[in-house]
């Protein structure tokens, strides 16, 4: 800590050196607020405005395990400015697959989609931001990687609809099922994101 403030410091000087007074009064504020455990206004109660608590659930596909892809996609929704707040790798089991796709189960490709997620691993996020949801739908791009655009998950890394790399939830009412299936309470974590107000309005 002790080093931070020097460098801070240090740092401040050279941009104020032709102004010792008004360095001497911003040196002396920024020394009591970091003493005080203040944080800058920035990080303060972000995460407590609703519109930025949305959240979504996202699982990298056993394929996309197998091709080392998850850090690639992790970085993408980092940079997009949402806040990751669950994260897990596991081997899914076929009574949670049938849960989570309950509406598929009766389809003639339903099988062969469990044998494909239970072929391996995979790592299952949970993220959060403003319309986290529609826009995650957005960025990993169409079911059927033919169709998605250049620059979305599936159009980068997928070429057929049977190993499309990833999964998002469809809306904020199916995300709030997906997550309770895959996540316990207690796994998800809440805490303050100063980079949130460089991408939402306060």
């Amino acid at each position: 800590m002790v080093m931070l403030q020097r460098c801070v410091f240090k740092r401040i000087q050279q941009l104020y050196s032709g102004n010792q007074a008004s360095t001497k009064s911003l040196l002396s504020g920024f020394s009591t607020a970091l003493l005080q455990g203040h944080r800058p206004a920035a990080c303060r109660n972000i995460s407590s405005l609703p519109d930025v608590k949305e959240k979504t659930l996202v699982v990298v596909k056993p394929d996309g395990v197998q091709r080392s892809l998850v850090g690639q996609i992790i970085q993408r929704f980092e940079q997009r400015g949402f806040k990751l707040v669950g994260l897990k790798m596991l081997q899914v089991s076929e009574d949670l697959l049938s849960q989570h796709y309950c509406q598929l189960r009766t389809k003639p490709f339903y099988p062969t989609l469990v044998h494909y997620m239970t072929s391996g691993p995979v790592v299952v996020m949970v993220w959060e931001g403003y319309k986290v949801v529609e826009t995650s739908r957005m960025m990993v791009g169409h079911t059927n990687p033919a169709e998605a655009q250049a620059g979305t998950v599936r159009g980068d890394f997928s070429i057929h609809v049977s190993r499309n790399v990833v999964h998002a939830s469809d809306s904020p009412e199916g995300a709030q099922r997906e997550i309770q299936l895959w996540f316990e309470g207690k796994e998800l974590l809440n805490w303050d994101s100063c980079y949130q107000t460089s991408t939402c309005e306060v």
